[in-house]
């Protein structure tokens, strides 16, 4: 049982487990990335305090040498669900479990919306992931929609157990090598069933399905956490960056504009203080 989950690698999740390693915590941290991307693809970032005009390659290398330097591990696997139980939570990472006093969350903005029920069909035809749920649609067909190419052996892993996998890739220079794959170049709009998912849609057209894996660096707030309040796709915090569920905070630029890199790090050394204030009270 960890004290604290931290969940995002971005200058939020980074000024978090700083924070909590210098305050001698015990914590583990998730994210798909040693950095987030959205830092690593900066052009120029002119408003960080202290490192003026400095590209976002350098401030991503800036980050990993402050949190490895200070022996902060990072564990590289995408979170895809965080569950209330009986006091504490439980955070679904691939085909592993974590559990945690209090969770952080410094996911950032999806890049890729949420496809039209998708987060209706959670669990009931819909998954994250492909380790923990392949072997469920052994022989079946399937959808897969990705948006990175590092996840291709995920998207071979599936179509290897299935009998027909329809990979949308939301990217360029895909190198999907499997004979059950067939390559729908069509961005997913709609998913429809009754009581579990049954086809999707897309414009022009749509495929009958019995389950869609869903490839991608992150989840959406309300799909990762069930019962989160959020609003304009954004968590909603208090002062303390608390949320509604009481033991998970939020910080970055999943709880609201400006998306600037230093209002980011502020909040996650603000949420780190409130979870270890949170800790504190849990202990009277």
């Amino acid at each position: 049982m960890y004290d604290i989950a931290v969940i995002g690698s971005g200058p939020a999740g980074v000024s978090a487990v700083l924070t909590l390693k210098a305050l001698d915590k015990n914590f583990i941290w998730f994210s798909s990335g040693s950095v987030s991307k959205k830092v690593e693809q900066a052009h120029l970032i002119k408003n960080y305090p202290g490192l003026p005009d400095i590209t976002g390659s350098q401030l991503a290398l800036t980050f990993q040498n402050h949190y490895e330097g200070m022996n902060i591990k990072l564990m590289q696997e995408v979170v895809s669900g965080v569950y209330v139980t009986d006091g504490y939570f439980t955070l679904l990472a691939g085909d592993k479990q974590y559990e945690a006093k209090c969770v952080i969350l410094c996911i950032g903005v999806e890049n890729v919306k949420p496809i039209e029920g998708e987060e209706q069909f959670v669990g009931r035809g819909v998954s994250y992931c492909a380790t923990c749920d392949g072997f469920l649609y052994k022989g079946k067909t399937i959808g897969v929609l990705c948006t990175d190419k590092k996840y291709e052996h995920e998207i071979e892993f599936l179509a290897d157990i299935a009998k027909k996998a329809y990979v949308f890739p939301l990217y360029s220079g895909y190198e999907i090598k499997s004979k059950n794959a067939e390559i729908v170049l069509k961005a997913p709009l709609k998913l429809t069933g009754s009581n579990r998912l049954e086809r999707v849609e897309y414009k022009g057209g749509g495929l009958d399905i019995d389950g869609m894996f869903i490839l991608k660096g992150a989840v959406s707030p309300a799909t990762l956490v069930h019962g989160l309040a959020v609003e304009g796709g954004h968590i909603m915090v208090k002062r303390d960056l608390s949320t509604n569920i009481a033991g998970i905070f939020a910080a970055g630029d999943c709880t609201g504009r400006p998306y600037q890199y230093v209002k980011s790090a502020g909040e996650g050394n603000v949420a780190a203080h409130s979870a270890v204030e949170y800790l504190a009270q849990l202990k009277k």
